[in-house]
C-alpha cells in the first residue's frame, strides 16, 4: 500500500517538471526568434550591415552529427517503450557520443571563424556580434543537453520503475530534439545571412 502511494505520488510530480521544460523550451524558442528579428531588424536587408563571413564547413559537419544523434535519441525512446533496456543504453551511449561529438564541431567552427577567418571578436559590427551571441546561447543549451542526457545515461544503470525510466527518457529526448531544431534553424538562418 505505501509503495503505492509513493509510486502515484511520483506520477504527480511528474507534471509540474514536464511543464517547466516546455516553458523552458518555449521561452528559448522566443529568444531566439527575437534575436534573429532583431537582425533583420538592424540589417534590413543592407549589405553594408551584412555579416561579412562565410560560415565554416564545421557547422555544416556538426548538423549532419547532431540530426544524427537525434535519430539515435528517437530510437533509444522507442527501446524504452518496448522495455528493451540494453538497447536503450547503447543508443543513449551513441547519442552522448555524437553530441560530445557535435559540441567539439561547434567550438572549433568559432575557433574557424574567431582565428582562422579573422574575424574580430574585440571589435566586431554589430552583425558579427549577432552570431556571436546565437551561437554562444546555442552553446549553452549543448551543454545543458548533454549534461541531460548524461543524466539519462548514468540512471538508466540504476534500478527504477519503468515510468520513472520512460519520464527520464522522455524529458531528455525532448530537450535533445529541440536543440537539434534550434540549430538547424540558426543554420539556415546564418547561411541565408552570411556575407
Amino acid at each position: 500500500m505505501m509503495a503505492q502511494l509513493q509510486q502515484d505520488n511520483g506520477k504527480l510530480d511528474l507534471a509540474p517538471k514536464k511543464f517547466n521544460m516546455w516553458l523552458f523550451i518555449f521561452t528559448s524558442f522566443m529568444m531566439f526568434a527575437a534575436l534573429t528579428s532583431a537582425f533583420i531588424v538592424y540589417s534590413g536587408g543592407n549589405k553594408v550591415h551584412g555579416t561579412k563571413i562565410i560560415l565554416p564547413q564545421a557547422f555544416l559537419y556538426s548538423t549532419i552529427v547532431i540530426v544524427i544523434s537525434s535519430a539515435t535519441m528517437f530510437l533509444a525512446g522507442r527501446s524504452a517503450k518496448q522495455s528493451q533496456f540494453e538497447k536503450q543504453r547503447l543508443f543513449l551511449w551513441i547519442t552522448t557520443a555524437l553530441a560530445t561529438a557535435f559540441l567539439v564541431l561547434q567550438f572549433y567552427g568559432m575557433k574557424i571563424m574567431l582565428v582562422d577567418m579573422a574575424v574580430p571578436f574585440t571589435n566586431p559590427n554589430a552583425s558579427q556580434s549577432f552570431i556571436y551571441v546565437f551561437v554562444g546561447m546555442h552553446l549553452l543549451h549543448i551543454v545543458a543537453g548533454l549534461a541531460l542526457l548524461l543524466y539519462t545515461l548514468t540512471r538508466n544503470f540504476k534500478t527504477i520503475g519503468q515510468p520513472m525510466n520512460l519520464f527520464r527518457m522522455e524529458f531528455a529526448s525532448i530537450f535533445w530534439h529541440f536543440v537539434d531544431i534550434i540549430w538547424i534553424y540558426l543554420y539556415v538562418f546564418l547561411l541565408l545571412n552570411q556575407y
